[in-house]
This record gives C-alpha cells, structure tokens and sequence, in this order.
C-alpha cells in the first residue's frame, strides 16, 4: 500500500521537526567540545564554532592541575554508584510483592506511596529531620531521599504485572520460592526497565546539585556539578585556576568548557552499555508464556 500525499507530507514535517529538535541538542555540545579543544587566541577572538581551532588539551590539563576537580569526580562516582545500587536494591524489593495479589496490605502502602508524590514536608521540614538523624553533611542526605522514587516503583510494579503468571506457577512447581523467584524468573525478564530505571537514577544522582548545597557543607565533599557550577558562576574562582597555571596559556571559557564536558562525558560514555542491555532484555522480555 502505497502512501498518500498527506501521509509524505505528514512524515516530512515529523523528520524535520525531529531533525531541528536533534540539532538544538547535539550542536551546542559539539561548540563546548570545539572549545575546550581550542586555543586561546581563537577562543577570544571568536572563530570556534563547531570545530577545534589550534587543537590544544591545555584547558584540561589547567582544570585538572589547579582544581579540585578530580577529588569532586570521585566524589560524584561515590554518590552515583551508591546511590543507584541502593535505590534499585529497594524499588525491586518494594516493586515486587506489591504486585502480589496474596500480599496483604499492598493498597494501603500504594496509597501511602501515592500521597508522597502529591505531599511532602519541604525543604525546611527535610533537613530538620536529617538534622537529628546527624545525616546532615554526609552523603546519606541524598542517598535517602532517593531510595524509593514513587514513579520509578510504579513502572517496576506495573511491569511485574504484566508478565505471565503461568511463569510463576511453572516456577512453584519446581520448588522455587519467592527469592529464588524473583532472582532467576522476575529479574531477567526485567531487564529492559531495570536499565531503564538505572540510567535515571545514575543520571538523577550525577547530576545532584540543590541537594549537596542544601545538606553538605564541606567543599571537600562537593560533586562534580556544584563544582563546575562554582567555577562558571565565580570569576574569581575560575581566574584562580588560570592563575594556578600561569605557564599555559588559556581563557576562562575554554576552562569551563573543558568542566562542562568532563561533567558531561562520564553519562554518555555509560549510556551505550545501557543501550546493549536495554535490546538483550527487550528479547528476553518478548518470549511469553
């Protein structure tokens, strides 16, 4: 069947449209890697666009010598791999018998999960607890709050829904019990959301930034993201890494391009992997009983 003329034109527009949205994204990355890339004259006097001019690693290596940028790296490694290891431990084990129908009790806590999207105590009410719990100025101020995002559960429940349960009983019949269950049955054919909810929850923790300025304290216990955030925001701290260096030869712009992409790259490097996972356990998924 042979498309219409309305059809053509119909997804003409849509390629477009996506093709302009796809550039608006990857363009302005691409100039912030022509950037850090580039030398200082052509950086000041404009001509970068979207390819390095007078290729040079200088703003990287400044960054990394007269910052403290590669201690707040590990610091945003600690607190994303943590973090996403505990928040997915808890929605799977939160996820899995609230999609039980002999679980007793499952409406009043899906209520009482639902409420929390819709309510909450606030900022001042959620640092007056993590105060007397003596969490403030430690890493489980973020890790806490996160363990359970009420979204992330109900898409891991609705997928436990879903798959069959003629699975489950063959399961039982073999012996199985709930954890051997959920760890050789339940989990491998989760693979696709399981990915899916890890990738949000290691970009939601990466990109951690009102909580390390409300909860920590200590400079020395910043991420990576209030750092760059400091050093784009304070000329003063950005001239002192470029001072810091005086033998190179770079501008501000180059250096907080070069901490734009070091924040950025550690996410696009993970995603591919992801990506593997996400199609092997679409697969696995697929095959129903």
């Amino acid at each position: 069947m042979k498309d219409s003329f309305g059809d053509k034109v119909f997804y003409a527009c849509n390629y477009l449209v996506l093709t302009l949205i796809g550039l608006s994204c990857v363009l302005p990355l691409i100039h912030i890697v022509a950037l850090s890339l580039s030398d200082s004259h052509s950086v000041l006097s404009g001509d970068v666009a979207f390819l390095p001019i007078g290729w040079t690693m200088e703003s990287y290596g400044t960054l990394f010598r007269g910052s403290r940028i590669f201690d707040a790296f590990q610091n945003s490694v600690v607190i994303t791999v943590v973090g996403t290891a505990m928040a997915m431990v808890v929605t799977i084990l939160t996820a899995y018998p609230l999609s039980k129908k002999y679980f007793l009790g499952k409406k009043v806590f899906l209520l009482a999960f639902l409420f929390t999207m819709m309510f909450g105590g606030g900022t001042i009410a959620n640092y007056l607890v993590f105060k007397e719990l003596g969490i403030i100025n430690t890493y489980w101020a973020l890790w806490l709050p996160g363990l359970i995002n009420v979204y992330n559960l109900l898409i891991l429940r609705t997928f436990f829904l879903n798959l069959p349960e003629e699975l489950e009983d063959a399961a039982r019949i073999d012996g199985c019990g709930e954890w051997r269950l959920l760890g050789s049955i339940m989990l491998p054919l989760s693979l696709p959301v399981l990915a899916t909810l890890t990738l949000f929850n290691a970009v939601g923790y990466w990109n951690a930034f009102v909580g390390v300025l409300i909860y920590i304290n200590e400079t020395d216990k910043y991420n990576l993201t209030v750092l760059i955030q400091n050093m784009i925001r304070s000329q003063t701290l950005i001239q002192e890494v470029i001072t810091s260096d005086s033998a190179a030869e770079i501008t501000p712009e180059g250096v907080k391009a070069a901490g734009i992409m070091i924040l950025t790259v550690p996410m696009l490097i993970v995603y591919p992997f992801l990506q593997k996972y996400f199609v092997k356990g679409a697969l696995l998924g697929s095959v129903k009983g």
